[in-house]
């Protein structure tokens, strides 16, 4: 009899559930409101409903969780993160476990879609790959051979909290990747200089159609993106960057992704130069579950 796995893609706003086999194929996948505000049992509960609906729930050896960070992958613990409100210190994995008696796991969202990536993705002939999520905020995920590096508290990869410059302009409050790349960065930054209030992918039609100041804004916020990869090839020296989120798909749509890699060639090492190799994602939204899902070996 064939054996899946469950990836569980727990976010802000949804809950996805899926059945994933070995070959990063999603089976079977339901989802619903993730409703966090009525608290940690209200949403295992409502997760346990769902692992219930599924026709292939008979046939799981195990259960994986990614959820919004920050988390302890050792002891299963969801510590408080910011997209999920109220919850502080919740042993998912306990309750999870209590309620279907299925072995589980739990690691940080960019994480597990970094490890679908390289498993199944763009990085799939890679021994060593760095994701990075650019959305709403900034994170990332090293995958080694094929394995997620979480370091000693899980809190590796947490790239989006890295500095990029000792001193921000005035009109900056924060100097991480994240305070100055991320997509809330970008509305932030639109507003004060009065480009657009409807926020980053209206940035990237403005520059599109021709707009200085937006064209401006992008390329500073490139700018910062590729110190930031620049600091992690000096340190990690990745085979590949995979890069997701919504931003990405704006920098893919309108053909940023070239400039990007320009730009992070002139901040690096000469000898590194013809090494740097970046790639916008290929498993889209399928790499929270996917991913979840390979926490645990088939």
């Amino acid at each position: 009899m064939a054996s899946y796995n469950i990836g569980i893609d727990l976010g802000g706003t949804n809950v996805r559930v899926g059945v994933v086999d070995e070959h990063g194929h999603i089976i079977e996948e339901v989802s619903d409101l993730t409703e966090a505000k009525k608290g940690p049992k209200y949403v295992v509960d409502k997760i346990t409903k769902m692992i219930n609906s599924l026709e292939n729930k008979d046939k799981i050896s195990s259960i994986g969780i990614g959820a919004p960070g920050p988390l302890n992958p050792n002891t299963g613990v969801i510590i408080e993160p910011p997209n999920l409100l109220g919850w502080k210190n919740v042993p998912i994995v306990e309750m999870i476990y209590e309620n279907t008696g299925i072995y589980c796991r739990l690691d940080n969202d960019a994480n597990v879609a970094g490890l679908a990536e390289a498993k199944y993705g763009n990085g799939k002939d890679f021994d060593i790959v760095q994701y990075i999520t650019i959305s709403t905020g900034i994170g990332g995920g090293l995958i080694i051979n094929k394995k997620i590096v979480s370091g000693s508290q899980g809190a590796a990869g947490e790239i989006g909290q890295m500095r990029i410059i000792a001193n921000s302009p005035k009109q900056l409050t924060s100097s991480t990747l994240e305070d100055l790349s991320s997509g809330t960065a970008i509305a932030k930054f639109a507003k004060e200089r009065k480009i657009t209030n409807k926020g980053a992918k209206e940035v990237f039609e403005l520059a599109d159609n021709g707009n200085i100041d937006a064209k401006r804004l992008i390329n500073e916020v490139l700018d910062y993106l590729a110190v930031g990869i620049a600091n992690i090839t000096h340190t990690v020296n990745p085979d590949i960057f995979i890069l997701g989120g919504g931003v990405t798909e704006s920098l893919k749509k309108y053909g940023y992704i070239n400039e990007l890699i320009a730009k992070v060639r002139g901040y690096v090492y000469n000898s590194l130069v013809d090494f740097v190799n970046i790639k916008p994602a290929k498993l889209g939204t399928k790499a929270g579950i996917i991913g979840a899902a390979n926490l645990v070996k088939f």
